[in-house]
């Protein structure tokens, strides 16, 4: 599917982005980014809101490692980037709830 593909809706774009994050060890990334993401959060209301600043480069830097290293494709940030940051927190509380490999399986089958 080419990037520049459009999405009627986030429930048409989630099965690309789950084809996009078939690796794991990109998912990984996407997840400990995300977390970090949360303490950074945390740290910017309780130590100092200079952390704000520090939470899109956490965020995207763990995220776009796991694009360029491992993925070999282009994140979907880049043409779609209030779906890919919805993705990504969805991705998220999959994979922390054990359902993400569930999830996987359903859009590898095409349901």
């Amino acid at each position: 599917m080419p990037d520049a593909q459009r999405f009627g809706s986030f429930a048409e774009f989630w099965p690309f982005y789950v084809r996009e994050h078939l690796d794991p060890r990109s998912r990984a990334l996407h997840v400990a980014g995300s977390a970090l993401v949360l303490v950074a959060l945390m740290l910017a209301l309780t130590v100092s809101a200079w952390w704000l600043l520090v939470m899109p480069v956490i965020g995207y830097g763990f995220a776009w490692v796991g694009h360029f290293v491992f993925e070999k494709n282009r994140p979907a940030t880049f043409t779609h980037p209030l779906w890919s940051l919805i993705g990504d927190w969805k991705m998220f509380w999959f994979t922390v709830t054990g359902r993400m490999g569930a999830e996987l399986d359903r859009v590898r089958s095409g349901s």
